[in-house]
Formats: C-alpha cells, sequence, structure tokens
C-alpha cells in the first residue's frame, strides 16, 4: 500500500529477490509515479524538469502489478484491501502479506483562511503550481499601478523552517531574484519573502550552529526570517502573524511538518498515540502476522540511538525498504529476519544556486561546496538511471544557459479561453 519511497524500493528488492512464480507483488497508489521529493525544490526553481523529479511506476516496476487508485481500508482479519480506482465503483484486493508504506500528509493547524488560501509542497503538482504562480506574481507587479496589488504580488510568505520550508524558499527566491533582471518596474529590492517559524531555530537536521549560519545567510540576501513566530490568519490573502506582523500577500506556502497518513485509522492494525503503526525493529507490524511497515507512517526504534524513533527521512525509508524486502523474501522461505540499524549519516540542504548547507558524519560544510555535495548525493540516490541522465542533463543545460523564466500560469485553467470562445464571452488576456 503505498508507491512513494517505501512503496517503490520495496518492489524493486523483491523484483530482485523472489524466484520465478514465488510471490506476485502489487503495488496500490492514486498516482502512477513515485516523487523525489528532494528535487521539488529545483524543480520549482526550473534547474530541473518536474517530470525528471518523478519516477514512473509502471516502467520501473516491470514484474509487479500497480493499481492506480484510493486504499479506501484495510481488513488485516480477512486480509483484503479496499480500493478506490480513480474512475467506477470501490473493489477489494486479497492480499496474503501487506506491506504499509502510505507515508504521511501535511500537518495542518485550524488557521483561518489556510485552507483557501495556501498551498503545500510536498508534490510535484505544487512544485509546478509554485513556480507559475511567483513568476506570474511577477508579470502582474510589472504592470501593475495600485501599491495594494503590487504588495499582494511581490509578497511570499512560507510558513515552518524545516527542510522543505528552507529549500523552497531558498530556491523560490534565487528564481524570482533572477526574473527581476528582465523587468523594468520590478526590481529585486520590490520582493518581500518572509519565512514563518514558530520554534527558535531553522535547519534543527544540521545543528544549532549551521542553523544560525543559515539565518544569518537568509537575512542577507533580504529574506525575513520570523523566528518564535506563528501564522495566525491568511484570510483573503491578509497574512496576521503572532508577532504582530501583517502584510498582503497572494502566495502562502505551508511547510510545517507532516503527520502520518490518516488512512491508517481505518485499518485494524495497531497505532500509537500519534496514529503511526507500530512495527518492530524487524520492520513487522507488533503482533500482527503477515504485516509490515516502514517509512514516514510507522513508529520503528532506532537501534543506534536507544529510546529514540527513525525519522520520517528519506534516508531511513528508502534503507528501510531493502531491508523489509529481504525480511519479507527471509519469511517466505522460513529464514531469520534482521533488525533495521542504521546511523543517520547527516543532512544536506541546497539554499539556492551554487549555495548549500551540510553537515554529514560530524563535517560542516556552506555555500559551494556543501551545495556540491547536495547535488551529488541526491544524484546517486533517485531512482533509474535514465533519471540520473536526465537530472545531469536538466543541470548541464541551467548550467550553459540562462534560466527560463516563463510562467505557463494559464496552464492552471486550461480550458479558460477555449469556454470563453464556445460561449460567446469576450476574450481576455
Amino acid at each position: 500500500m503505498g508507491g512513494g519511497y517505501v512503496g517503490l524500493y520495496t518492489a524493486l528488492r523483491l523484483g530482485k529477490r523472489l524466484r520465478e512464480a514465488e510471490a506476485t507483488v502489487t503495488v496500490v497508489d492514486p498516482r502512477s509515479y513515485m516523487t523525489y521529493q528532494p528535487f521539488l525544490p529545483e524543480a520549482g526553481a526550473g534547474s530541473i524538469q518536474p517530470r525528471h523529479a518523478v519516477v514512473p511506476l509502471r516502467q520501473t516496476l516491470r514484474d509487479a502489478e500497480v493499481l492506480t487508485g484510493w486504499v479506501l481500508g484495510v481488513d488485516h482479519a480477512r486480509k483484503v484491501a479496499t480500493v478506490q480506482p480513480l474512475e467506477g465503483e470501490p473493489y477489494e484486493v486479497p492480499y496474503d502479506i501487506l506491506v504499509m508504506a502510505v507515508g504521511s500528509i501535511p500537518r495542518t493547524l485550524p488557521i483561518p483562511g489556510l485552507a483557501e488560501w495556501a498551498t503545500g509542497f510536498k508534490n510535484v503538482e505544487e512544485a509546478i503550481q509554485l513556480r507559475n504562480r511567483v513568476l506570474e506574481c511577477l508579470d502582474i507587479a510589472e504592470t501593475a499601478t495600485d501599491p495594494a496589488i503590487r504588495e499582494r504580488n511581490l509578497t511570499f510568505v512560507f510558513v515552518g523552517g524545516g527542510y522543505a520550508g528552507v529549500e523552497a524558499i531558498a530556491e523560490t527566491e534565487d528564481l524570482a531574484r533572477y526574473a527581476t533582471r528582465y523587468m523594468r518596474n520590478v526590481k529585486a529590492s520590490d520582493l518581500r519573502f518572509v519565512l514563518v517559524e514558530a520554534s527558535g531555530r531553522i535547519l534543527p537536521e544540521v545543528g544549532e550552529e549551521l542553523g544560525r549560519w543559515t539565518v544569518e545567510q537568509l537575512r542577507e540576501r533580504g529574506i525575513d526570517i520570523r523566528l518564535d513566530t506563528r501564522l495566525e490568519s491568511t484570510v483573503e490573502g491578509h497574512v496576521v502573524l503572532s508577532d504582530g506582523g501583517r502584510m498582503l500577500a497572494d502566495t502562502v506556502v505551508w511547510t510545517a511538518g507532516v503527520r502520518p497518513n490518516p488512512l491508517l485509522e481505518e485499518t485494524d492494525l495497531p497505532l500509537d498515540e500519534r496514529g503511526r503503526l507500530v512495527c518492530r525493529t524487524d520492520l513487522r507490524v507488533d503482533d500482527v502476522a503477515d504485516a509490515w511497515g516502514a517509512g514516514d507512517c510507522t513508529a520503528v526504534a532506532d537501534l543506534t540511538n536507544p529510546g529514540t524513533y527513525c525519522s520520517p527521512s528519506a534516508q531511513h525509508a528508502v534503507r528501510q525498504a531493502k531491508r523489509l524486502a529481504d525480511n519479507v523474501v527471509a519469511t517466505l522461505r522460513g529464514e531469520p529476519t534482521v533488525d533495521y540499524r542504521h546511523k543517520h549519516n547527516g543532512s544536506v540542504a541546497s539554499l539556492g544556486l551554487y549555495k548549500g548547507v551540510a553537515q554529514v558524519k560530524g563535517v560542516r560544510l556552506k555555500g559551494f561546496p556543501a551545495w556540491w555535495l547536495h547535488r551529488t548525493y541526491h544524484m546517486s540516490k533517485v531512482p533509474t538511471t535514465r533519471r540520473k541522465a536526465q537530472v545531469l542533463a536538466d543541470w548541464t543545460l541551467a548550467f550553459l544557459f540562462k534560466r527560463d523564466v516563463t510562467s505557463l500560469w494559464s496552464t492552471h485553467e486550461p480550458f479558460r479561453e477555449f469556454a470563453a470562445a464556445a460561449s460567446g464571452e469576450p476574450r481576455r488576456r
């Protein structure tokens, strides 16, 4: 259940380890592709093509059956899952062994206007939307004379100072600042980027020292960092912050954490107080036969750091998937399982073109070396040789030529112009 990191890598590993006709592998996900999320900021900034940040499941998992649809629930006592296809009536899918890899969803709060006005940054569609939206806002501001319209379209608010938020705002600000080179009425100094973080630091994964350095670097670029501050309202683009700050912004991006997929509540499997699937260290669901889990949706004890759980990161998800697949094969053959154990190697983050921050095995890197390490690491981890080559080609072209700063916002409303023509309404451009 799930075609993200864990679902894809588990199915890939099973395809390599299983003997012919030993088992059938079925992957269920509402999308027919896996999103390589570390590339979303670069896809949003235009450094790589959005399609190159995703991996098609059917092409990659040639030995598996891929069902495109939503899992509505799992009755493990009967060993059936209920699947809602993209069209048509739900149906039941029987199974012998279950792997729960449904990941996480954005962790949101009941903030007025958030659902209507903000967007997330967790999938490639949102990255595409953000890029087009930011460039469209610059186009609007370039011809606008009303100060309120200019403020709305030149103010960009990002909520959440973890990896997703910092990389998203840094890459987007880099893109927007570059785009102003070709404008007469919008200057880089007119842009206002605001990062709102409820705690007193950003990027806790890289340590306090590098977190402070990142704040200094972003502030030098003109990005407004609001620490110990919460978003209180964003009704109709009127952004209100807990520190008293108020601004108009048509672009609000929410990246303030994740929570386990609520689908888990529609199963008869054991969950902890945070809604995570309770798994043993060999990735079996606790006290449940023939059920396994890994990734963001699970609570797995970290054997390298007693008393803690494995963090919801791609680094753990990919490695857990391979261990899970090996353990599933072992149980099929009556062999013992092996506990999952992996000491976190560190973290890398991009802060825009040629800029980054990293802490790897105690070594701290800043600027270009960190940025280079970020790209090298993720190039090695993105699935399939084809995607590696395509991403490398994107980077090479971006290095050799100027950035493309074309907004394709009209693709988000592709039928609007035809509908106006068909209805006889006057056409507006």
